[in-house]
């Protein structure tokens, strides 16, 4: 039985906050495409992490390593977000 961790990201951009759920796999997947796309550094994702991956302590710490690396991704992309990224995110749903 294979079982997986699903990252709650907390989205705001002025008066609409949301969430989004993904798992690391969809992570490295918006990575690989912004390496390819963006030229993004191919080191600013956290690594993935084989054992332990679901203790609690391990969790906590890709959350918010995850949280950076999408705050680091934004702040690279300050006026317009790539397509992946914004869709990653959800904004087409949120943002006119």
């Amino acid at each position: 039985i294979s079982s997986f961790q699903v990252y709650i990201i907390q989205v705001s951009v002025g008066n609409h906050h949301w969430t989004v759920k993904h798992r690391y796999s969809d992570f490295h997947d918006l990575h690989e495409k912004l390496v390819s796309e963006k030229k993004i550094d191919k080191n600013l994702l956290p690594p993935k992490k084989i054992i332990g991956k679901n203790s609690k302590s391990l969790v906590e710490k890709r959350q918010k390593e995850l949280e950076v690396y999408l705050q680091t991704l934004l702040v690279k992309f300050p006026v317009t977000a790539p397509k992946v990224l914004s869709h990653f995110l959800h904004f087409h749903l949120y943002v006119s």
